[in-house]
C-alpha cells in the first residue's frame, strides 16, 4: 500500500512546468504499521579500520589529481617543452603506471608471499622506471623532444 503524490498540484500553482497537463503520479515512501521493524542495531566501527578507509580514500583522490595533472601536463608538454616539463611528466608517468600496475597485483595475485614477491618486483620497476626517464631527461633530449622527434618522422 503506498501513497501516491500527484505532481500536478504543483503545476496549478501558477509555475510553468512542461508536463501541466499529464497526470504525473509518483509513489511515495510506504512506511509499516510495526514500527519496530524499522529500528537497526547500532553499528561499531573500530578505529583501524576507519583509519584503513580514511587512507584509502586519499589514495584514491591522489590518484585522480595525478591522473588530472597528466592531462593538463600533456598539451604544456607540447606548448612548453622543456626540463620541467620532462621531469614533471616522468614523476607523473611512473607514479600513475606504479599505482595500476599495483592494481593489477592486488586483483590477480594471491598469498602472502607471492604477493610480497610481486609488491617487490613493482616497486623495483617503478624505480628503475624513473631513474632511467630521468637519466634520459638529463642526457639526451628529454621525453617532449623524443614524442616530437617520432611524430616527425
Amino acid at each position: 500500500m503506498a501513497a501516491l503524490l500527484k505532481v500536478g498540484a504543483l503545476c496549478r500553482a501558477g509555475r510553468a512546468f512542461p508536463f501541466s497537463k499529464s497526470l504525473l503520479i509518483r509513489p511515495a515512501v510506504f512506511l509499516p504499521q510495526d514500527r519496530t521493524s524499522l529500528q537497526a542495531a547500532p553499528v561499531q566501527v573500530s578505529q583501524s579500520r576507519h583509519a584503513a578507509s580514511k587512507a584509502a580514500s586519499l589514495h584514491w583522490t591522489a590518484e585522480r589529481a595525478v591522473s588530472v595533472v597528466l592531462i593538463g601536463l600533456l598539451p604544456a608538454a607540447y606548448l612548453y617543452p622543456g626540463a620541467a616539463v620532462d621531469y614533471s611528466l616522468a614523476a607523473a608517468l611512473t607514479l600513475h603506471g606504479h599505482w595500476g600496475l599495483g592494481q593489477v597485483l592486488t586483483d590477480y595475485v594471491h598469498g602472502d608471499a607471492k604477493i610480497k614477491l610481486a609488491n617487490t618486483g613493482l616497486l623495483a620497476l617503478s624505480s628503475l622506471t624513473f631513474a632511467g626517464l630521468c637519466y634520459f631527461n638529463y642526457h639526451d633530449v628529454g621525453i617532449c623532444k623524443a614524442v616530437a622527434m617520432l611524430w616527425s618522422l
